[in-house]
C-alpha cells in the first residue's frame, strides 16, 4: 500500500467513531477501514481514555484492524523541528506535534475536528 494512500485521523475522530457520530461514521466509511491510519501517540491517548476494563479490551480490538504509524528517527526530527517552529508561536502540544510530524514524514493527509490546532504547520496536509 502506497503510504499516500492512507488517512492519518486523529484521536478526536476515533473518540467520534465510538460515540456513533453519522457524519464522522460517514467519514470514515468512505475513506475504507484498509486506509485509516492512526499514530502510536493516538492508540496511547485513546488506551489511556478507557474508562475499564472492557473498554480497554475493545479498544485494543479495534487498534488491531488499523494500520498504526511509529515514532521513528525522520518523525522525531520532524517533530523536533515543529516544537522548535510552533511551541512559543502557536502553543504546539507535545502529542499534537508527534502526531502532525507523523503525517508529514508519511505524506499523508490528516483528518482531524481540530483544525485550529493545526492549520499554521507547514507541509501538513488537512483531510475533508
Amino acid at each position: 500500500m502506497e503510504k499516500s494512500e492512507l488517512v492519518l485521523c486523529d484521536t478526536n475522530i476515533i473518540i467520534e467513531l465510538y460515540k456513533g457520530n453519522p457524519t464522522i461514521v460517514k467519514s470514515l466509511k468512505s475513506i475504507g477501514q484498509e486506509k485509516i491510519a492512526v499514530s502510536i501517540i493516538t492508540a496511547g491517548e485513546l488506551l489511556y481514555g478507557a474508562l475499564n476494563k472492557k473498554e480497554l479490551t475493545q479498544i485494543n480490538r479495534d487498534l488491531s484492524e488499523l494500520r498504526i504509524l511509529e515514532i521513528d528517527n525522520e518523525i522525531g526530527n520532524e517533530f523536533i523541528k515543529l516544537m522548535s517552529t510552533y511551541s512559543l508561536s502557536h502553543n504546539l502540544s507535545l502529542p499534537d506535534g508527534l502526531i502532525a510530524a507523523t503525517a508529514i514524514v508519511h505524506d499523508t493527509p490528516f483528518y482531524t475536528l481540530n483544525t485550529k490546532d493545526f492549520k499554521f504547520i507547514s507541509g501538513l496536509k488537512l483531510w475533508g
